[in-house]
């Protein structure tokens, strides 16, 4: 099994990292780039399809690497798979609205749930509730799959990001899937991190390419499938490996990029807004705001994930309410620091100057206070 993991690792890294470099000269030969402006943190044209190479190398080492025969639900999440590939590949190209892209995440979504067999049917001693009707679960399940799916979508707004985050759960669901001899959903991890590992040597600041919402995507379904599998794993009496407090490790894996989607939908619904209305509120931006560079608030949002998966782990016996209360508390009193006690940014008066103070009287006209939180902010302004 081993073996299987090492090659499948092995060929999705080689793909992916041999295809960007064809991918980002066709991107800059057609012009398709993720333009910058007052938004976004870059201020240069960056092709976004990444995700083609990293599509390209999951898929292909995957293939060779699962026996269908053996794992029959796999052709499911293959095929939802590229159900949400093209769909971020058209949104990066063509740019669709929230609603199509949200009916195509309900399309992949549904063909995990009611044909791959990937659901929730159990509270897993969330709030002392273990068994669920079907309904209730189905539903669960759909929220479950779809918020995640966005998560990353939405973290992914610094160079090396969600490519950092998603190797580092990537690696863990197929660590504990390794050990638990379960290889096909190894193999699914480990290929996935190795696509990664490729795509972030072109991705890591300054970047040459994004993985754009193609990626992106493709990283949300592939984590979503992962960690309902890995909870209900792990729940398991009769698993290899029983985990205690399944459900609160499950969700500390993937705490930065859930956390800050809830917590900015929450602070977007709150003042009227549409959740998917962009802004600058992202976990990410606040670090940004601290003075932070690009590499920083990569490594400062990995290693706090990676903080939260060790408290998880070692608090698993608290049981999953209060890890669960515990671990969300510290976040957002995390969080609460960044917003209250952030450094003020830099500000550009431009201000009118006389000659005379009849001119000063006449002319009412009042200056202008910039936020200087990076050049294509105050290029809009």
């Amino acid at each position: 099994m081993l073996i299987e993991v090492l090659l499948a690792s092995s060929v999705a890294f080689i793909i992916t990292f041999l295809a960007i470099p064809p991918i980002i000269k066709v991107a800059d030969e057609k012009k398709l780039f993720d333009l910058p402006d007052a938004r976004k943190l870059h201020n240069r044209p960056i092709a976004s399809l990444g995700g083609m190479g990293i599509f390209v190398g999951f898929f292909i080492a995957a293939l060779l690497s699962v026996s269908n025969s053996f794992n029959p639900e796999f052709r499911f999440f293959f095929a939802a798979a590229i159900v949400i590939f093209f769909l971020g590949l058209k949104d990066d190209i063509l740019v669709l609205s929230p609603q199509k892209k949200f009916i195509g995440q309900l399309i992949a979504t549904a063909i995990v749930i009611h044909l791959g067999g990937i659901r929730i049917d159990s509270m897993y001693g969330l709030f002392g509730i273990a068994g669920i009707p079907d309904v209730v679960g189905i539903l669960l399940s759909y929220v479950t799959i779809i918020v995640i799916i966005n998560a990353f979508n939405l973290i992914d707004g610094v160079d090396g990001l969600a490519g950092g985050l998603g190797l580092v759960s990537t690696i863990i669901f197929g660590s504990y899937f390794l050990a638990a001899d379960m290889a096909a959903y190894a193999v699914l991890s480990f290929a996935m991190a190795g696509s990664l590992v490729a795509f972030m040597i072109f991705n890591y600041n300054p970047a040459k390419i994004f993985m754009g919402d193609s990626g992106s995507l493709l990283l949300g379904l592939v984590n979503a499938i992962l960690v309902i599998k890995f909870i209900g794993t792990g729940y398991s009496a009769e698993a290899v490996i029983p985990i205690e407090s399944s459900v609160a490790i499950g969700f500390s894996v993937l705490i930065i990029p859930l956390l800050d989607t809830l917590r900015v939908f929450s602070l977007r619904i709150a003042r009227g807004r549409s959740p998917f209305s962009p802004d600058r509120h992202h976990i990410h931006h606040l670090l940004l705001h601290r003075g932070l560079n690009h590499r920083q608030v990569t490594i400062t949002c990995v290693l706090m994930n990676l903080m939260f998966v060790a408290m998880a782990f070692l608090g698993r016996s608290m049981g999953p309410n209060w890890l669960l209360f515990t671990m969300i508390l510290t976040a957002f009193v995390m969080v609460g620091g960044l917003v209250y006690f952030r450094k003020p940014s830099p500000k550009l008066i431009v201000a009118h100057s006389y000659d005379t103070e009849k001119d000063a009287v006449m002319i009412q006209k009042p200056s202008r206070v910039l936020s200087l939180q990076n050049e294509a902010a105050v290029a809009e302004q």
